[in-house]
């Protein structure tokens, strides 16, 4: 399912237009991508946790050469899947 795909399901649950559900689904995935920016992690009971995750820097290869390569630091988001989620899939 893409995000238009998405819009769609939750106008026709919601029975709205497409416009309304695209711009509640906007207003979701913002909520989300502020909650990782300012707490590093955002909880939606039955669904799961959404959470920044530091890496450390290594050392890596490039596949080509075989050469070693230093990849620096960096954070990434990970996705806990819940309890409610996890059983119905």
């Amino acid at each position: 399912m893409n995000k238009g795909q998405l819009v769609e399901h939750v106008a026709t649950e919601l029975m709205t237009s497409r416009l309304q559900a695209g711009r509640m689904l906007d207003a979701v995935l913002h909520g989300i991508r502020k909650g990782l920016r300012e707490e590093n992690s955002v909880t939606i009971s039955g669904f799961g946790t959404f959470e920044v995750r530091a890496r450390k820097a290594r050392l890596g290869r490039n596949p080509h050469t075989g050469e070693a390569i230093k990849i620096a630091e960096g954070r990434r988001i990970g996705f806990r899947v819940g309890k409610n989620l996890k059983q119905s899939v």
